[in-house]
């Protein structure tokens, strides 16, 4: 059972070390158009700035091939170059149907298994040479199409569609619940599926005249990169140098709200790193409710603070989360390490 979750963890870790430069290319170029864009009570204005949207268009392209990328690689580190197809494949549909980086992971791993699976299948000598270049890829591409579009698609729109429901009526009742929940939602999956379901009800309610819904999600949009950001900067032995490289990406994301800027830790070490950064959405988005902090334009960070209600609140909002996210993180990984020394000198 450990090799096989040590075996999981460095599939993962692969698919990662190939999607930060996605990450960090698509972050830092959308988060410089956003952060040079004129901010209105709508969200950055791109209409008078066609080289900012170009900007804009092409870190978009990059962000969105990181997913691709990530299911590409896992699959490629399980199951060799044949895995390369469904996997990107997978990780392509991920997008489509909205599962976001987790749907992501999964696509990389399963179709990883399907092609060992398959490469492992007796066959004629006159088949052999044409199975890594035709049979594998055509079965495990259609297996992955039909597990993503069919399978997985279907009940994430469903559930989200529940969501949003929820969300609504309760939005009439405890405010601060509603933050906890929000909170936890929006660092959940960064930019997937139960992110966005938080964030556009958040929109929504801007248009309704609430602000205080979009107050509450800003500040818990950029707390899961400026989180980990500054956990690879307080105990810089935890991490790779690799990691503190995109730590220091995430801080830029972070800023300019940016939440996909937190994915790598998060895809190298979900056990540790989801529950920390959620809590400390969860815990800055509460904080940002109960000191009624109004966000007048879509979108999250320190970024929008022009348009923002009780703005000196809004930044303790972010602060607190951003230091309980990286305290967490540390403390939980350092403790990690501890039980694995220990482990390693009794055997």
């Amino acid at each position: 059972m450990i090799e096989l979750l040590k075996s999981l963890r460095q599939h993962l870790l692969t698919g990662v070390s190939f999607a930060i430069p996605f990450i960090a290319c698509g972050g830092i170029l959308i988060a410089a158009a956003i952060a040079f864009a004129p901010m209105t009570p709508t969200g950055p204005d791109f209409t008078q700035a066609p080289r900012l949207r170009l900007v804009l268009d092409i870190g978009t392209a990059a962000l969105t091939l990181m997913l691709p990328v990530l299911a590409g690689y896992i699959s490629y580190s399980v199951a060799g170059k044949p895995g390369l197809l469904p996997g990107f494949l997978g990780g392509y549909l991920s997008g489509q149907v909205k599962a976001g980086f987790l749907g992501a992971m999964l696509a990389g791993l399963v179709a990883g298994y399907v092609v060992q699976g398959l490469k492992k299948v007796p066959v004629s000598k006159y088949l052999r040479p044409i199975m890594p270049i035709l049979v594998i890829p055509i079965v495990s591409g259609a297996f992955i199409g039909v597990l993503m579009i069919k399978v997985l698609g279907v009940p994430i729109a469903l559930l989200m569609q529940n969501a949003s429901r929820g969300l609504v009526s309760m939005s009439t009742g405890n405010n601060i619940v509603l933050a906890l929940i929000l909170g936890a939602m929006i660092a959940f999956d960064m930019g997937g599926p139960v992110n966005k379901t938080a964030f556009f009800f958040g929109a929504a309610m801007i248009r309704e005249g609430n602000y205080q819904i979009m107050g509450a999600c800003a500040a818990a949009i950029c707390t899961p990169p400026l989180g980990m950001g500054l956990a690879t900067l307080i105990r810089k032995r935890l991490w790779s140098n690799e990691e503190r490289e995109a730590g220091l990406a995430a801080i830029a994301m972070g800023l300019i709200g940016i939440t996909e800027g937190a994915i790598p830790f998060a895809a190298s070490d979900p056990i540790r790193v989801i529950p920390s950064i959620v809590i400390g959405s969860a815990v800055a988005s509460a904080i940002a409710m109960a000191a009624q902090v109004g966000d007048h334009a879509p979108h999250g960070g320190p970024i929008v603070l022009p348009v923002v209600d009780h703005r000196v609140a809004y930044v303790l909002a972010i602060l607190a989360g951003t230091v309980l996210t990286a305290s967490l993180v540390v403390l939980l990984k350092t403790r990690n390490n501890k039980v694995a020394a220990r482990k390693t000198e009794a055997a």
